[in-house]
């Protein structure tokens, strides 16, 4: 028997909401404008005061702040009347390097190319590429790309029955709309026998990438390749094709796939790291699904979705994938492969 919700039940409902849009606005304010980087070097805490002083804000607004991030549970009060950060939260916000980081989301999220464009064009419905969005919001994706590299390589890759082992000999790997680089020098730092392949179709993107290869001076096993991955014609090179948060872009996912296993040696692996995005109406009111729906927005604007993991299975059987296979590195993060 399903239970009758009164009108105080779905006020609740709303009120979460409220509450969960003023600590988001909180998160993001403390963010861009430095508070918790200063708190992390506070393990003690700080008075409002000091803190204001620092960073030559206005202590009654800082005030006003503190108290909000206080009730979102990112900061604590110290014995003194000072705030600290809560535990693990600087880890959280602030740690790029982590596979925990989830501070960049609300940066994202608050970007001009998610919801406010998207509602700006209800009407006409016009979509958008990644060459016109702006450097800033290219910058942000890439700093939540980042832990989903850095949970695939190289814990999530060593789940992958015989991939780890092959990947310490001399291997070819290539990564799939490897967007500013992030992956390609994890990849090359991880494994450190291999030569790596990046292709991105944004330009933007691969300059940001070449500039970070250099700078991590991994030029000389690290090349880049300007093609969309339906255009990529690679013939039997790699052990190893990835593509981490990125498969769901793609234009003709059947074109791509069969891309991929063209491209691949045989008995080499695809390894695609997605959004498993829910496929029922209980999984959408979760809060993976709910913060996944957010991000929908702005897949909706160039004209894709998030796909649920299942999808993937299908997709690669269908192009003579075998030795199928799938696991969860968060709620947020499913990892599905196939060998050639």
């Amino acid at each position: 028997m399903t239970d009758v919700l009164t009108v105080k039940d779905q006020a609740g409902t709303l009120m979460q909401q409220l509450a969960g849009y003023v600590g988001h606005r909180t998160i993001a304010i403390g963010l861009r404008n430095g508070l918790f980087q200063t708190l992390a070097h506070e393990p003690d805490g700080i008075s409002i005061d000091d803190l204001a002083a620092k960073h030559g804000f206005d202590a009654f607004y800082l005030a006003v702040w503190g108290r909000a991030a206080i009730g979102a549970g990112v900061l604590d009060r110290t014995d003194t009347g000072g705030v600290r950060l809560a535990p693990h939260m600087a880890t959280l916000l602030l740690d790029k390097e982590s596979p925990t980081y989830v501070g960049g989301v609300f940066i994202v999220l608050e970007q001009h190319e998610l919801l406010t464009r998207l509602e700006q064009n209800l009407e006409t419905g016009e979509r958008l590429w990644w060459d016109g969005c702006s450097p800033e919001f290219i910058a942000a994706v890439s700093g939540t790309g980042t832990p989903f590299y850095r949970r695939l390589v190289p814990a999530g890759l060593a789940k992958v029955p015989g991939l780890a082992e092959r990947l310490e000999l001399p291997a070819r790997i290539l990564d799939t709309s490897c967007g500013a680089g992030v992956g390609l020098v994890l990849l090359a730092q991880t494994y450190p026998n291999a030569t790596i392949v990046g292709t991105d179709g944004d330009a933007h993107s691969l300059e940001l990438a070449a500039e970070r290869i250099k700078e991590h001076g991994i030029d000389d096993r690290v090349s880049l390749v300007h093609s969309p991955l339906e255009d990529v014609t690679f013939e039997a090179e790699f052990d190893l094709v990835t593509n981490n948060i990125s498969m769901h872009e793609c234009r003709d996912l059947d074109k791509v796939t069969a891309n991929v296993h063209r491209a691949l040696k045989d008995g080499g692996w695809f390894v695609i790291s997605d959004f498993p995005f829910p496929d029922t109406d209980a999984g959408l009111r979760t809060v993976p699904g709910r913060i996944m729906s957010g991000i929908q927005y702005f897949e909706a604007q160039i004209d894709d979705q998030l796909l649920p993991r299942a999808t993937y299975d299908d997709l690669l059987g269908r192009h003579g994938f075998r030795e199928l296979g799938w696991f969860e590195l968060t709620p947020m993060h499913a990892v599905t492969y196939g060998v050639r």
